[in-house]
């Protein structure tokens, strides 16, 4: 099997397994493209004038791009997907967890992205009347076709994903500028007088939060992709870049759209300047890449859990995903907003135990233990503390307890 395994879901990847610069940098581009962070760019574009804004992306940036450049770094080097290295820092049963955790939120965030297609495309086509309560069969049908679709591609694995990034992170990036450029011309005032209109009530900090918030848990997976890189210097640059420009795109396409022509994202942009097909291309694209991911990620961790192939897994949490999508779209996208604090106090302990062990990583001698309950108490502090203080960034918040309480087991291990 392990032969054959070009996903290397239970070991690390080998240098044959490993894809060129270009490869890895699309597919970490299309993992930043993410839908949701534009409802975070029309947050932004409400509470903060431009150069505030800019001030909060930069803030943000750099705050999750040592994050995930760190778990980049990390994956290009050891070859080790989150679950493995999970495993070998809260042990082979402790490491349930962390998979447990990022298998759900990506699983969730899957259905969400399937009903963010559906629903706006159901609305325009059939012209139909979309609420919480009413869903027409239509806009089933369109969820069960982008979820096959997309579990289909997610099944093959990492080389399905680097063809659909290379087909959408263009076009994407593209057709989304082009847009974005078109709604500016098409109003009255240029960006830095759009932007000081309305009510300005939130600080570059609470906004820089935001930014961190938006793609805090989905990076924590980072190390699944970059392990595929050639190494960790190109593991560490890819990511960087990556969500500096992935991300900053996003969260203009969504400030953009909402100060001058209304809606939550560049689709609305799109159909508002009567360019329904590009709407609905660059729609469809931007959610598949970020949702193959998501749903990649959940594939390897029901699969440490349950000890399945991941092929297996990805069929089942993209049918799990595709059933639920439209209630988790209407219910609960505030509980994976708070689901989301839970991720970055598993990723901390990653880079803690990984460069306090570095060599026994790279002669694979990590000593071998069931549960490592220091490492379990850290994520469930950190978790309870990110999602309760309201002071600062939570995510840091649940790093900084996470990583004391397991500093503390470590040097009590070593005694």
């Amino acid at each position: 099997m392990k032969k054959t395994d070009v996903d290397y879901t239970d070991r690390a990847v080998d240098r044959a397994g490993r894809k060129s610069n270009l490869s890895m940098f699309m597919v970490m581009l299309g993992f930043t493209f993410f839908s949701a962070s534009m409802w975070v760019g029309q947050q932004l574009a409400a509470g903060l004038n431009w150069w505030d804004f800019i001030w909060a992306l930069l803030l943000g940036g750099l705050i999750l791009a040592a994050y995930t450049g760190a778990l980049g770094f990390i994956g290009g080097e050891s070859g080790l997907s989150l679950d493995m290295l999970a495993r070998r820092s809260f042990g082979t049963k402790g490491s349930y967890l962390p998979s447990a955790m990022i298998s759900f939120t990506q699983i969730g965030w899957f259905g969400v992205g399937l009903a963010m297609f559906a629903i706006p495309v159901a609305k325009e086509i059939f012209g139909l009347r979309v609420t919480p309560d009413v869903m027409p069969w239509q806009g089933y049908l369109l969820v069960v076709i982008a979820g096959i679709l997309m579990t289909a591609s997610a099944y093959f694995g990492i080389k399905s994903l680097t063809i659909i990034s290379y087909i959408a992170v263009p076009l994407v990036a593209i057709l989304g500028t082009t847009a974005m450029i078109m709604a500016v011309r098409s109003g009255d005032a240029g960006l830095i007088e759009q932007f000081a209109k309305g009510t300005k009530d939130l600080g570059v900090i609470a906004g820089a939060g935001l930014v961190v918030g938006s793609f805090v848990s989905g990076g924590t997976a980072t190390p699944n992709f970059t392990r595929f890189a050639k190494n960790a210097k190109v593991g560490l640059w890819t990511t960087v870049v990556a969500f500096f420009i992935g991300n900053s795109l996003m969260f203009l396409f969504g400030a953009v759209s909402s100060i001058y022509v209304g809606g939550n994202d560049i689709f609305d942009v799109m159909i508002n300047l009567n360019l329904f097909y590009i709407a609905l291309l660059v729609l469809g694209l931007n959610i598949w890449t970020t949702n193959d991911n998501a749903l990649y990620t959940g594939g390897l961790g029901l699969s440490n859990i349950f000890e399945l192939s991941k092929k297996t897994m990805v069929i089942i949490s993209g049918i799990i995903g595709t059933i639920a999508a439209v209630w988790l779209y209407w219910n609960f996208c505030d509980w994976l907003n708070i689901l989301n604090c839970t991720l970055p106090p598993v990723g901390i302990i990653l880079i803690i135990h990984y460069f306090m062990n570095r060599k026994a990583y790279a002669d694979n001698t990590v000593p071998e233990k069931k549960v490592d309950w220091f490492a379990i108490c850290g994520v469930i502090a950190g978790a309870v503390v990110a999602n309760l203080v309201k002071w600062g960034f939570p995510a840091i918040n649940g790093m900084a307890v996470a990583a004391v309480i397991f500093l503390i087991g470590q040097k009590i291990q070593k005694k």
